[in-house]
């Protein structure tokens, strides 16, 4: 029997672990969490079989162990595992972070063993309860296995990633430094920036907070996630970090002189270049997207909700979030409708279309 490890059971961890039990229900699954009613829940759920303490002897019995916890804590774990593993088993982390874990790797001598991961996937929401079997489907899985990984072995691992519904992609931790640094690390830099930028700006009567419409809080939602992974991947990822951030300050101080000059076409130019870049990335990251959401435009009326939802429900459609757009980005009211699945979102589109509702959908 194909046994699996897990150390942290937060989101990462509990939806990789929500996975495997969906995609392999025969195979046996222990887990070690600081919280124990965590751990509690998980066993309820038939999602862990065999709860355990941070040594625990029957880690040993595991083929693969996936280290969940921050950046800082995979690392520190790497040590106590090293004398209660077995020889021939793949040790695997999903931090954001590879450099500073792989050289633990080295200098603790697992290399043989260590095969980094890192699943593009996740939320501004945080903890096993918000874990979900589908949030790496679909999403590329960046592996960087050890130089002294045997290539077999480093195709098993990939192969059993890619039997979870992800998209596994092959690097070496430097590079996956630098390119996480500037698609990932920064923009939640820069995100967390524009709300502080805001807090700071805004009045005693918070019309800003008041009137912040979907543009700005579609930019900003990283900035709810946890502070302290965020603390732990800056100070992990420091120089890959600080020259993403030289790039970003050179491009923010071009676009003030443009404005200060008022340079038409550098304005022109910068906007240009962006939108031809920012469409070229959709079809690139299709496969990966993973917002099932539609918006549909409603008049404020009593009953109005109700009625969408009714035309949903009679076509066996579930809904995993719904809200009101206070602050409208489409020219009607707008609900903002979410799905579970891509399916069911273009099935509602479509229904709600027959029913002669006005659908939006972001690209």
């Amino acid at each position: 029997m194909t046994t699996i490890g897990f150390i942290g059971l937060g989101l990462i961890g509990g939806s990789i672990a929500r996975a495997i039990r969906k995609h392999h229900p025969d195979y046996k699954i222990l887990a070690y969490n600081p919280n124990k009613d965590t751990l509690i829940t998980a066993v309820s759920e038939h999602v862990v079989d065999i709860p355990c303490d941070k040594t625990d002897i029957r880690f040993q019995e595991c083929d693969v162990i996936f280290l969940c916890a921050p950046v800082n804590a995979n690392i520190s774990y790497l040590k106590t595992l090293k004398d209660i593993i077995s020889s021939d088993i793949i040790l695997t982390d999903v931090g954001s972070v590879k450099g500073t874990i792989h050289q633990e790797a080295v200098s603790l001598h697992l290399d043989a063993n260590f095969i980094g991961g890192h699943p593009m996937a996740g939320s501004e929401k945080t903890g096993y309860e918000n874990s979900a079997d589908y949030l790496i489907e679909n999403a590329y899985y960046i592996l960087t296995p050890c130089e002294t990984v045997k290539p077999e072995k480093a195709l098993e691992f990939q192969k059993f990633i890619r039997s979870l519904g992800a998209l596994p992609l092959i690097m070496s931790p430097s590079e996956h430094d630098y390119i996480t640094a500037g698609v990932s690390h920064l923009p939640h830099i820069i995100a967390s920036i524009l709300v502080n930028e805001v807090k700071q700006l805004d009045g005693p009567s918070e019309y800003m907070k008041m009137i912040a419409a979907g543009g700005f809080k579609d930019i900003t939602r990283i900035a709810s996630s946890s502070p302290e992974m965020w603390q732990h991947i800056c100070l992990s990822n420091k120089d890959m970090i600080l020259k993403t951030i030289d790039k970003f300050d050179e491009l923010l101080m071009t676009a003030r002189a443009c404005i200060a000059d008022a340079d038409k076409d550098g304005l022109y130019s910068m906007f240009e270049s962006s939108r031809y870049y920012r469409d070229s990335i959709t079809d690139i990251t299709s496969a990966s997207n993973k917002s099932h959401v539609l918006y549909c435009d409603i008049y404020d009326e009593t009953g109005g909700i109700a009625a969408v939802t009714s035309v949903l429900a009679q076509h066996n459609i579930s809904i995993k979030n719904i809200g009101i757009i206070h602050n409208r980005e489409f020219e009607e009211g707008v609900l903002k409708i979410e799905f579970y699945q891509e399916d069911a979102c273009k099935k509602g589109a479509a229904i709600l279309k027959q029913n002669s509702y006005l659908i939006h959908r972001r690209t």
